[in-house]
């Protein structure tokens, strides 16, 4: 049975919109898009390949589908170690309308219960069930509990703006921190397994009013 691993880049103030370019995501009237783009040095893409090297399938939601099916199958090189497993194994896309002409080659679009859905891909997944971007669709599978490794990313830049990954209303959760790494250029890229619940305590002092 493969993991779902979920990969999310977002500012230091907790936003994940637009990432990637300026024309990537402009609901709400967002402007800053691209924001990620300074940032990718050597050793951001030494990590992005490591995730790669372990996916068998991917998990995306409706948008960022379409702003990948509109990039990746340009890129033909097959030593292009992103673009060989986008273009080359299977794509679990969760939307209620059909796909686009011409589909992106080996794109199934997966409706219904999702919860039954992506159970279903993780016992069917030799490998990583990977989730990128996508954050309508990491709200859901968190608010699942569907999600079994979270790499976050988190980038050296603040917005003030923009649609947030762990937005008022979250479920809570807790999280095993179970690596990490900063990049040259700053980035904090930490990955956690889901660990249930939070759990609560207090700093007050007790009764007698000392500290033992």
């Amino acid at each position: 049975m493969g993991k779902l691993v979920l990969t999310s880049f977002v500012t230091l103030d907790g936003v994940y919109q637009a990432p990637g370019g300026p024309h990537e995501d402009t609901r709400d009237g967002f402007k800053q898009g691209g924001w990620s783009v300074p940032y990718g040095d050597d050793d951001f893409g030494r990590f992005v390949n490591e995730v790669f090297e372990r996916v068998g399938a991917f998990l995306l939601g409706r948008r960022t589908y379409d702003i990948f099916a509109a990039y990746w199958p340009k890129v033909t090189d097959p030593a292009d170690p992103v673009a060989s497993k986008l273009n080359g194994l299977p794509k679990y896309v969760a939307t209620s309308t059909a796909l686009a002409d011409p589909v992106w080659t080996g794109a199934t679009a997966i409706h219904g219960d999702l919860a039954k859905e992506v159970t279903a891909l993780k016992e069917r997944t030799d490998g990583e069930l990977q989730v990128h971007g996508s954050g309508a669709l990491a709200h859901t599978l968190l608010a699942l509990d569907l999600v079994d490794t979270l790499h976050l990313l988190t980038f050296p830049v603040v917005l003030g703006a923009g649609r947030r990954l762990f937005a008022e209303g979250t479920l809570p959760t807790a999280f095993r921190h179970t690596g990490g790494r900063i990049t040259a250029a700053g980035v904090s890229i930490q990955t956690y397994a889901l660990d249930g619940r939070p759990r609560y305590g207090s700093y007050e002092l007790p009764d007698n009013g000392q500290v033992q």
